[in-house]
């Protein structure tokens, strides 16, 4: 398992639903299903930032990849980037960037990404964001 989507309500997930599809110029979001047995088997989502610099440019952010593992070997991970990339493309951006384990680097490196740099992180414990959320 990647990461878990956690205990959420419908009407959390309409309210996040709802916010991104009114933002569809900066959040794009792929799904690949299988329609003969209904089933979603691969995603990604590329956002698009507003930037100051570069002109004010446009940075594409590619996040949350995931192939059903019972589909994977089947290029679907592969044809997921390729749109997201596509997408940023079209949409301006002058750089597409994505964090990923050290094990998915070979992966995105055949996708056309180089390794460029480090990720870093700060995890917000969960009381610190619900008191965040109020400002």
């Amino acid at each position: 398992m990647l990461t878990t989507v956690g205990k959420m309500s419908k009407g959390q997930f309409m309210e996040r639903y709802s916010y991104l599809k009114a933002h569809n110029h900066e959040y794009f979001t792929i799904v690949i299903e299988d329609t003969v047995k209904s089933l979603i088997v691969g995603a990604g989502t590329i956002l698009v930032e507003r930037k100051f610099v570069h002109n004010n440019g446009l940075v594409g952010h590619i996040e949350d990849i995931v192939t059903r593992s019972d589909y994977r070997g089947m290029n679907l991970g592969k044809l997921v980037i390729e749109t997201l990339k596509f997408i940023g493309k079209k949409t301006g951006c002058y750089k597409i960037i994505l964090d990923c384990s050290d094990k998915n680097i070979p992966f995105y490196v055949k996708c056309g990404f180089t390794q460029k740099e480090y990720e870093m992180v700060l995890y917000i414990p969960e009381n610190d964001t619900q008191s965040a959320s109020k400002l």
